[in-house]
């Protein structure tokens, strides 16, 4: 008996055994990423506690990130770093060794981590550097009070791994809590719950509850006052901006109300904005809770507020719905602009919000011109291994993706596609998609169930802009392009005609002077309507684009656009106008401005720029 009861144990070890190595493997949900080290699959970050002191005599963060992991049975993690100065690492509360791979210059170095089967946290103690890319320290005479210091940061795309040692890829969502410790006489916020004054000792605590991307965490740290629009919505500014910052974004609320009617629910629980200094290199950046804004945007009629409309809309898509890689970026942008236009339709007419779709459908005429020895890059699904991220953000991923959409609005009909475009920010909720998941989720939901044919591939995969795309027409427009064409036909100016002209009108307008125009009909025209001391920065780009075109030197216009490119980092306007000069054989004058405005721009415009001038750093 003992013995049968013997052999028939070892028979179920045997098969326990045997079962075991049956076992499936564990489930892979991440894809091969080329801007990110990262081993997800093996090793992935779930929440970050991030303890840092910020030193703004040595412009230095100093801290720690210490990271929940889930760990599958791995023997290392490995995060992301640049430029970042290690000092040591721990494992589970203890000491532990690491070691950095070989530099590259786009990505950084991996940042490896041993661990074993059954660690649950990695702690890495850091210091930024005078290399650090995400951050940029402000002089007091940089900010618009030029009392204070200021720092603000901007990870997007792959740059949060220059302040903090992460897994620097957007489809590794995370939660995370900081405490941040800044001079008492200034106030911290970042992409989470925030204060609405400061502090006594300068100790900030922040939490962000839902995850989110690692581009999307942001820190901000100021002389800086809060002002309400509503009870979820507001402004934050430096004192002698906020005022104004507040007036011009009165209609925050009802932005947020117009998208939720449109798309459900914000999730976010409160939607405010920032008002950064003017070397901002952005329109605007959707950080969670805390969009950050360029002060550019601050017209004082309200007529350049899309820009928080689109923030607003990456609420829904980008930061809910998130592109899974940095090829698939056009799913966060194009989704963006077609909800941003739907939203100004919504609150100001369809008149207003086909003028800015308009403007949008020139920039991406002008994109493509400009890819014609590279046609691979006017597809929407990219592939930039080997590049920069940034080299994909452009009006392709925002306007060609925006056109894709309204001509499959128009072919499914608006309310079908509004009643798809909900569900699947629902059913996708803070997850992150790649396009062939998209188009998997359009065919089943929405193309297949409806028996409607659409040129899906062609749009996504394909270069350029299919015959089929919707056409998009002004009225305003039209009449913009006619009073122009009675100016330079008469040679007189009728100011009568223009007095209730919308932004997106100027802009047309100027931007369509004829390669005929003289130089007499711009001064006129100047005179006229004060073109080069424009206070509305849309209108003073593209004036300024157009004196550089034709030659154009009155009324110190050459003086306005020097102070313009040193005083504005905003990457848009500043590579139009040295693009202008480059065009018009100008560059010398174009090095002799940058040389003077560089130290005053974002690393991300100064990345541009070099390379756009040639410029040599040594």
């Amino acid at each position: 008996m003992k013995k049968q009861t013997l052999l028939y144990t070892l028979f179920i070890l045997a098969f326990n055994c045997a079962n075991k190595k049956k076992e499936a493997p564990i489930t892979r949900t991440y894809v091969e990423e080329s801007h990110s080290y990262a081993k997800p699959n093996e090793a992935v970050i779930k929440h970050l506690d991030l303890d840092i002191v910020v030193d703004f005599e040595t412009e230095v963060i100093t801290g720690t990130a210490s990271y929940a992991i889930e760990n599958y049975e791995a023997s290392e993690i490995v995060l992301d770093s640049k430029f970042l100065d290690i000092i040591r690492t721990e494992v589970d509360g203890r000491p532990n060794k690491f070691e950095l791979g070989s530099f590259d210059e786009q990505l950084g170095q991996a940042l490896r981590i041993p661990i074993s089967k059954d660690t649950k946290q990695v702690t890495v103690h850091y210091k930024t550097t005078d290399k650090t890319e995400a951050l940029q320290w402000l002089s007091p005479q940089q900010t618009a009070d030029k009392k204070h210091p200021f720092l603000f940061t901007q990870g997007q795309a792959i740059l949060t791994r220059s302040w903090i040692p992460i897994q620097d890829s957007p489809q590794i969502r995370i939660t995370y809590d900081a405490k941040v410790v800044v001079p008492k006489e200034l106030m911290a916020v970042m992409s989470a719950e925030n204060p609405k004054q400061k502090t006594v000792d300068g100790v900030y605590n922040f939490e962000m509850k839902q995850p989110i991307s690692p581009y999307l965490i942001a820190l901000a740290i100021g002389d800086l006052e809060y002002k309400a629009v509503s009870n979820r919505t507001g402004v934050y500014a430096e004192k002698s901006m906020v005022d104004k910052a507040q007036a011009e974004f009165i209609d925050m609320e009802k932005m947020v109300v117009a998208a939720e009617n449109l798309y459900g629910d914000y999730d976010w629980d409160q939607f405010d904005v920032i008002v950064l200094p003017p070397s901002f290199p952005f329109g605007g950046m959707e950080n969670p809770r805390l969009t950050f804004a360029t002060p550019t945007v601050i017209a004082g009629d309200k007529s350049l507020t899309s820009l928080i409309a689109h923030e607003l809309a990456h609420s829904w898509s980008g930061n809910l719905v998130t592109n899974a890689t940095w090829n698939d970026f056009w799913l966060n942008e194009g989704f963006t602009v077609y909800f941003e236009i739907r939203i100004m339709e919504a609150l100001y007419g369809k008149d207003r919000a086909n003028m800015i779709a308009l403007i949008g459908r020139q920039d991406l005429e002008e994109e493509v011109e400009g890819f014609k020895d590279e046609p691979e890059m006017t597809k929407l699904k990219l592939d930039l291994s080997n590049k920069n991220p940034d080299d994909g953000m452009n009006s392709i991923a925002y306007d060609k993706g925006y056109l894709f959409l309204r001509t499959l609005e128009e072919k499914v009909g608006r309310d079908t596609f509004d009643a798809f475009l909900k569900n699947y920010f629902k059913t996708n909720a803070f997850s992150t998609v790649t396009t062939e998941s998209f188009i998997d989720y359009l065919n089943s939901n929405l193309l297949e169930p409806n028996g409607i044919t659409f040129n899906t591939e062609e749009w996504i995969y394909q270069p350029g802009i299919p015959d089929n795309q919707s056409i998009i027409v002004s009225n305003k427009f039209e009449n913009a392009e006619k009073t122009l064409q009675y100016y330079l036909d008469t040679k007189a100016v009728d100011v009568s005609k223009t007095q209730d002209w919308t932004t997106q009108e100027w802009v047309h307008f100027i931007r369509n002077f004829p390669e005929t125009v003289t130089t007499d009909d711009l001064l006129r025209l100047d005179n006229a309507f004060d073109f080069t001391n424009a206070t509305n920065s849309h209108i003073a780009m593209v004036w300024y684009e157009q004196a550089i075109n034709h030659d154009y030197h009155g009324n110190d216009v050459d003086q306005k656009i020097e102070d313009f490119l040193i005083r504005v980092g905003r990457r848009w306007y500043v590579s139009t106008l040295f693009k202008a000069f480059k065009k018009a054989d100008k560059a010398e004058k174009a090095l002799a401005i940058y040389e003077q405005s560089r130290p005053n721009y974002h690393s991300v415009t100064v990345n541009t720029i070099d390379v756009l001038l040639g410029y040599d750093k040594e």
